[in-house]
C-alpha cells in the first residue's frame, strides 16, 4: 500500500493525477477546496498544517508526495513597484516555497521512519525555455522546484528517497486555455511539433508512473511532456 499526499488536486493536472492514482493499492488525501484538506499557500502556516492534517488521516505515514499546486498570474513589469514585488513573492510562496516546505517535511518523516519514500514535483517547461515578459515570477519559480527536485535526488539517494520532476509544457488546463486565447492561441500551437497543448491526463501518466513504477536508478530525473515544443 502507498500513502500519498498530493496538493493542488481539486482541478487540472492535479484532478487528472488524482483521477490516475485511484488505485487498490494507494491511498490518496487530496489538497483542495473541492477535493480534500484545504490549505492556503499563501499563508506560511498553511503547508505544514496540511501534512500533519494529512498524516493524521493517514495513520501516521505518508509515502509519497507529489507538489502540484501552484498559480499563474500576470505581473507585468510597468505596474507599481511594490505591487510586482508583491505579485512575485506570493508566486514564490505558492509554487516553490510551500513546495520546499513540504519536500523538506517529507524527507524529516522518512529519515525518522528509517525509510525510503518519493517525491514528483510538477515544475514546467518554462523552468528550462523562460515564459513571458509578463511571467518572470512564474518561471523562475518552477526552475527553483527542479533545482531543488535535483538537489534532494543527490544528497538523500542513499536513504531511499527518491526525487523526480515533471515539467509539462501548456496543458489544456483553466491556466492554459486563458493563456492560450490572451497570447494568440494558433501562434502558440504552430510553435508545438505535436500540433497540440497537452491533455492533464498524459502529464498524470507521468506522475502516476514516477510515484509508483520508476526504478530508483531514475532518482533526480526531469520528465518533459510538451510536444517536443522544448527539447533538452
Amino acid at each position: 500500500m502507498k500513502n500519498i499526499l498530493l496538493t493542488g488536486s481539486s482541478r487540472g493536472i492535479g484532478a487528472a493525477i488524482a483521477s490516475a492514482l485511484d488505485l487498490p493499492e494507494v491511498t490518496l488525501i487530496g489538497h483542495g477546496t473541492a477535493s480534500g484538506i484545504a490549505a492556503d499557500f499563501s499563508s506560511p502556516d498553511a503547508p505544514a498544517a496540511l501534512w500533519q492534517a494529512a498524516l493524521d488521516q493517514l495513520g501516521g505515514t505518508i509515502d509519497v508526495l507529489i507538489n502540484n499546486a501552484g498559480i499563474f498570474d500576470d505581473n507585468p513589469i510597468d505596474q507599481d513597484d511594490a505591487a510586482w514585488v508583491a505579485n512575485w513573492e506570493r508566486t514564490m510562496r505558492v509554487n516553490l516555497t510551500a513546495s520546499a516546505e513540504l519536500c523538506r517535511l517529507a524527507v524529516r518523516h522518512w529519515q525518522q521512519r528509517g525509510s525510503g519514500g518519493r517525491i514528483v514535483n510538477i515544475a514546467s517547461r518554462a523552468a528550462y525555455r523562460g515564459d513571458s515578459p509578463a511571467h518572470w515570477h512564474y518561471a523562475a519559480s518552477k526552475a527553483g522546484m527542479v533545482a531543488m527536485t535535483k538537489t534532494i535526488a543527490r544528497g538523500y539517494a542513499r536513504d531511499g528517497i527518491l526525487a523526480f520532476a515533471i515539467c509539462p509544457g501548456f496543458t489544456m488546463t483553466g491556466m492554459a486555455e486563458d493563456y492560450l486565447a490572451s497570447r494568440g492561441g494558433d501562434k502558440l500551437l504552430a510553435d508545438i511539433p505535436l500540433g497540440r497543448v497537452a491533455m492533464p491526463d498524459e502529464v498524470a501518466t507521468a506522475a502516476r508512473f514516477l510515484a509508483i513504477d520508476a526504478p530508483p536508478s531514475m532518482t533526480g530525473s526531469v520528465i518533459d511532456v510538451n510536444g517536443a515544443s522544448y527539447v533538452r
